[in-house]
């Protein structure tokens, strides 16, 4: 344990400026001074953020809303990871501090995390929030830290989580994702969503619980003022989710997670059936490198492989997110489920 906070210790950023943003709870401002600081020393993330720049991407339009496509050959490893317990046992844990490059640099948040800058982006402006303990990838111990860590990096971020069977390519230690805020599609596009897709389950003055199937991907969304009830609820949620599975694992979700001081948080639970969908495991020349995870399912859909870049269509990215997300007859238990719990 001791050791390991000597290990932490080094990785600290020391920046007096960035010491005086954290002391004014300003983490937003103080990931970005990061990432600059970072970009200036570190000629991985450097690497990093000019292949970000020269990314393709294409658009899809559905009823009201679009998928962005974006080919982008940095997240290779991240796609195709092997998130089995075997791969997983004979791999060292590039989250925990003793494996960290010797250049990268974070900053501490919660007491509990570390905030990182990510060396291969999607958005503007990516980081790893990782857990200074190696525990597994596990949401219902973890939502009030997502809940706070949103608050804080509200001004500039929205934060991500990816269960440990749908998205997470590092499924043995809990972590979180931050990246520029509105940057994926579903966030601009949520009010339309819910009102043309979407169903109310319960409304009071503080509390809005919707449930959205747009034909590709189904969610149910929070929208609150007050953290406690926000946790609460997200607690009911779960053990009312969790009855569809007879394993009694964590039931498999993405989150997107956003927070405004007028409106409060706004959680958003991408609801799956499988990790990846049929299209992942076809012969070389038919396969589509895509492993849906939060931020696909986000509107913003990332493929590694130039040559499956070109061949996607409008039609094969429906099929995929259709194919991973929750059976519909699950869904409508859960509406159902939900609308009672809620109720009573």
């Amino acid at each position: 344990m001791n050791n390991n906070r000597k290990l932490i210790e080094l990785h600290l950023i020391k920046d007096n400026k960035i010491s005086e943003i954290i002391n004014a709870d300003e983490f937003a401002n103080a990931s970005e001074r990061l990432l600059k600081l970072q970009l200036e020393n570190w000629v991985q993330l450097k690497k990093g953020y000019k292949s970000l720049a020269t990314v393709k991407t294409k658009s899809f339009w559905y009823s009201g809303f679009k998928v962005l496509v974006q080919f982008n050959p940095g997240r290779l490893k991240s796609t195709s990871a092997e998130v089995d317990k075997e791969s997983i046992n004979e791999r060292e844990c590039f989250l925990c501090a003793e494996n960290l490059p010797e250049a990268q640099k974070g900053i501490g948040i919660l007491r509990k995390y570390l905030i990182l800058c990510n060396p291969y982006p999607i958005f503007p402006e990516h980081f790893t929030i990782a857990s200074l303990e190696h525990q597994p990838q596990e949401i219902l111990s973890s939502f009030e830290d997502l809940v706070e860590i949103t608050r804080k990096l509200s001004a500039k971020y929205s934060v991500i989580y990816n269960g440990p069977k749908c998205g997470a390519s590092a499924p043995d230690h809990l972590h979180f994702q931050a990246g520029t805020k509105n940057f994926m599609p579903v966030e601009d596009e949520f009010n339309y969503l819910k009102n043309e897709y979407g169903e109310i389950l319960t409304e009071t003055s503080n509390l809005i619980i919707s449930a959205v199937d747009d034909g590709l991907r189904k969610f149910i969304s929070f929208e609150a003022r007050d953290s406690k009830l926000l946790n609460e609820i997200f607690y009911k949620f779960y053990n009312v989710y969790t009855s569809l599975n007879s394993n009694k694992e964590e039931p498999m979700m993405n989150i997107i997670s956003n927070y405004e001081k007028e409106f409060g948080w706004r959680i958003i639970i991408f609801l799956r059936n499988k990790h990846r969908s049929s299209h992942y495991y076809l012969e070389s020349k038919e396969k589509i490198m895509v492993s849906p995870a939060s931020i696909d399912l986000g509107g913003l859909c990332i493929i590694p492989v130039e040559k499956d870049f070109k061949k996607v269509s409008r039609e094969i990215i429906a099929e995929i997110f259709y194919e991973v997300s929750l059976f519909q007859e699950g869904f409508v238990y859960l509406k159902s489920a939900l609308k009672k719990y809620f109720s009573g």
